[in-house]
């Protein structure tokens, strides 16, 4: 397995949509996958680039680019995809953010609070939408709680990636994971396992993959 001088693109961790100064929505995710990736991704001799979510891990070696929103996630992940050899969008990001965000704490003395939420960004199928000549390789995750892979499969096919990494939601901020790797010619399920030996699983895919292109 060798990702020798290969540059390597990693989204990581959650992001975060403020509905005011002091409160935020988010999720779970502790960014420990996307740390293992790009760990794995430097064992394999990679140069390698975490775009990183509020408390997501970065290993020595990597370059790290802190983000907040998922709009700031999107335009350092499509910046840095442009000389990459390999991106792989292990985030989780936020679906929604607010509409209007208010500048000034929001009171609880308020009788009622309605909010209109509008859509974040697609970001892996951004980056698979605007590459040349097959470059990036695109990665991506679809975290599910139930009919995985079919849901794996169609996000694969949908979103024109070359990879997608199904994994179960009951794994989301644990130590350890069950994932499948599935691809145009169709899903190889995983053993639960650490998200180290997960990491190094779906490396080797993307190692292969490159290695079958030339």
């Amino acid at each position: 397995m060798s990702l020798k001088g290969k540059s390597v693109v990693i989204t990581s961790g959650p992001t975060r949509e403020h509905l005011d100064p002091v409160r935020f929505m988010t999720n779970a995710s502790s960014g420990r996958m996307g740390a293992a990736l790009a760990s794995a991704a430097l064992r394999a001799g990679a140069h390698v680039t975490v775009v990183a979510g509020p408390g997501a891990p970065v290993p020595a070696g990597a370059r790290a680019v802190p983000v907040v929103t998922a709009l700031e996630m999107r335009r350092s992940t499509l910046a840095a995809s442009r000389r990459a050899d390999v991106v792989i969008a292990a985030a989780a990001v936020g679906d929604w953010r607010f509409a209007s965000p208010s500048r000034r704490k929001v009171k609880r003395s308020a009788r009622s609070l309605t909010v209109r939420l509008v859509p974040n960004p697609d970001i892996v199928a951004d980056v698979a939408r605007r590459r040349r000549g097959g470059r990036p390789f695109v990665v991506g995750f679809a975290l599910e709680t139930h009919d995985w892979l079919a849901h794996a499969a169609a996000k694969l096919r949908r979103k024109r990636l070359d990879l997608v990494v199904a994994n179960e939601a009951s794994a989301l901020g644990g130590e350890s994971t069950r994932v499948a790797l599935v691809d145009a010619d169709g899903a190889l399920v995983l053993a639960p396992m650490s998200k180290a030996r997960a990491a190094g699983a779906v490396i080797r895919r993307v190692s292969e993959a490159l290695d079958a292109r030339r």
